[in-house]
């Protein structure tokens, strides 16, 4: 067994996971986290191994993700079709779907690091400790600045509710 296949079989369903919290898709997060092992196997040689491997292919992951999202361009029609297929009512599903999404612009609107922080610790449910050490820093630090990021967030949710 080599030493990318060994990589691949120990965190294949990290990555995957992370993925698919990203996408909330298993069909787009299989394509996801295959283009990832196949970046991961083409650049291998510049993994310098100043964080864990599971840390680099997420990053790899979350590139390949925001990547796809560029080029995705999903049609009205299919959108709605989505939301008549799902069990919650339309008028629910909306809302989750706005809220989301708010969510979502909210949270590339931070700054960095609060933004990367965060999608690391509620996204890929990295500890405090490993998030730590990706920056440099403490798991203190790790934890006080996704808990601002969180803040901010929900104060930004908050405000925009009572303006509307």
């Amino acid at each position: 067994m080599t030493d990318f296949e060994a990589l691949y079989n120990a965190y294949f369903h990290d990555v995957f996971l992370y993925v698919c919290s990203l996408s909330g898709d298993e069909h787009v997060a299989e394509e996801i986290t295959s283009d990832t092992f196949f970046r991961a196997m083409r650049g291998i040689g510049s993994f310098r191994g100043d964080c864990e491997p599971r840390v680099w292919l997420c990053q790899i992951a979350k590139n390949c993700y925001f990547s796809y999202r560029k080029r995705q361009r999903a049609l009205p029609l299919e959108a709605a079709e989505q939301l008549a297929a799902e069990e919650e009512p339309i008028g629910e599903a909306l809302q989750r779907r706005e809220t989301l999404c708010r969510i979502r612009e909210i949270l590339h609107s931070l700054d960095n690091p609060y933004k990367e922080v965060f999608m690391w610790r509620a996204l890929s449910g990295l500890s405090f400790k490993e998030i730590g050490a990706l920056y440099g820093k403490t798991e203190n630090w790790a934890c006080v600045t996704y808990h601002r990021a969180r803040r901010h967030i929900k104060e930004r949710l908050e405000e925009e509710e009572r303006e509307a």
